[in-house]
């Protein structure tokens, strides 16, 4: 992944809860972990135009469960980070944490 690769705090906060999600990584727990995780209140829109944003850039993936039963055998989409979906974490990581560094003074 070429290091100008930037990825913006929402992007990063949907990466970082598919990931914390696991197997329930489908888009209603992420809306309400986002919810209750930032506390505001996230748009359905927003959220599925970050997934589709992240699926063109190649940092997440998806597969569609068929015949499940809570949704009356409507298929849904499970949610996967790729290898450079976890690779544009670690880099936006280190970004942060050089640019927070030496901060502690200023910011306590």
């Amino acid at each position: 992944m070429p290091k100008s690769f930037f990825i913006g705090e929402f992007e990063q906060l949907v990466l970082l809860n598919l990931l914390q999600l696991g197997d329930e990584a489908y888009a209603l727990p992420l809306r309400n972990r986002l919810d209750d995780v930032t506390g505001r209140k996230v748009a359905r829109g927003a959220l599925y135009r970050t997934l589709e944003r992240l699926e063109q850039k190649n940092l997440l993936e998806w597969e569609l469960e068929d015949n499940v039963s809570s949704r009356g055998g409507h298929p849904r989409r499970k949610y996967g980070v790729t290898a450079d979906g976890v690779a544009a974490l670690k880099a936006a990581r280190e970004a942060l944490l050089e640019l927070w560094s030496g901060l502690e003074e200023v910011l306590e």
